[in-house]
């Protein structure tokens, strides 16, 4: 039995008796030495390396990507008979730090802060004497009402820092309820929500029902003040419709980790739109216990039972 890794990312999986581990390239087609693989890890894969597994490993029976989308291998046209496991969990506590800083340099004003340093000002706005819920304007995540929309494993992780910090957090998601014990509303009712919400975090996947779910009609419910977080995917929210909000005034203040397409063209509008913070999808980039994962996975291939975050197809 073969287990194909890329060389992307250092791996060494514990392997169950008689298989065999080998690192490829995972930008080239496969050689045709590992046609026969049985296991295929995907890690920063380019479409080349996916299209050419697809259609040449004739063996395989897993997929096991190290990210939480599989979008992109799902679009590869995979065999229905091989199984595509996705990293959910892999980047909870990455992308959670990652959003916190995000939110944190928005709420404390980071950026306006850097701006003022650049022109060797002291500024008495942003510093001294400060109330601490000033009109329109967020400053702090104390008493803050937080949505963060798509509530798996990441918003699950996130959640319990925000509140620690003070903040009311809730989750949505398809199904009302109560998840890690935060109150998670249900999709339909997100919009209804949106004017009670000061910060929104979308960590919504990208699928056919959640493209441009985040545009003028949910921009418009949030309050003047509000700030919008996307840790998610790019496709989920409406460009166009963020920067006209921001140059208008009807958003309080947003960051991006994710953009459509990736790399923002550089003469894309976006990248001057006012009281927005941009980093270039950097929240994930490292699994944290990919090798566990793989290898728990290798071992349910095995044995025949149930493979961790299997997508349905």
């Amino acid at each position: 039995m073969k287990i194909l890794l890329p060389d992307t990312v250092p791996l060494n999986p514990a392997l169950p008796e008689g298989w065999e581990a080998v690192t490829i390239d995972a930008r080239a087609e496969i050689p045709a030495v590992h046609h026969d693989a049985d296991v295929l890890v995907v890690w920063g894969a380019s479409r080349r390396h996916l299209a050419s597994a697809a259609e040449q490993l004739g063996e395989l029976k897993l997929v096991q990507s190290l990210s939480a989308g599989v979008d992109g291998i799902l679009a590869a046209g995979f065999d229905e008979q091989v199984v595509i496991a996705a990293g959910a969990g892999l980047h909870s506590l990455t992308v959670s730090e990652h959003a916190l800083a995000l939110l944190l340099s928005l709420v404390r004003r980071l950026p306006e802060s850097r701006e003022a340093q650049q022109r060797h000002e002291w500024s008495s706005e942003l510093g001294g004497l400060q109330p601490l819920h000033p009109e329109g304007r967020i400053t702090t995540l104390i008493g803050a009402r937080v949505l963060i929309w798509g509530f798996g494993q990441i918003g699950q992780t996130l959640a319990p820092t925000l509140q620690a910090l003070g903040a009311e957090v809730r989750g949505a998601a398809r199904t009302a309820g109560t998840r890690s014990g935060f109150e998670v509303i249900a999709e339909e009712t997100v919009l209804a929500a949106l004017p009670e919400v000061d910060v929104l975090i979308n960590i919504l996947p990208a699928t056919e029902q959640t493209a441009g779910i985040v545009g003028r009609e949910v921009l418009a419910a949030l309050p003047d003040h509000a700030l919008l977080l996307n840790v998610g995917r790019g496709a989920t929210v409406d460009q166009v419709a963020l920067r006209e909000a921001l140059e208008a005034g009807t958003l309080g203040g947003a960051a991006v980790d994710v953009t459509e397409p990736e790399p923002l063209p550089d003469g894309d509008p976006l990248w001057d739109a006012p009281r927005l913070l941009i980093t270039p999808h950097a929240a994930g980039g490292r699994p944290v216990g990919a090798d566990a994962r793989i290898t728990e996975n290798l071992r349910a291939l095995a044995a025949g039972t149930e493979i961790l975050h299997a997508t349905e197809r």
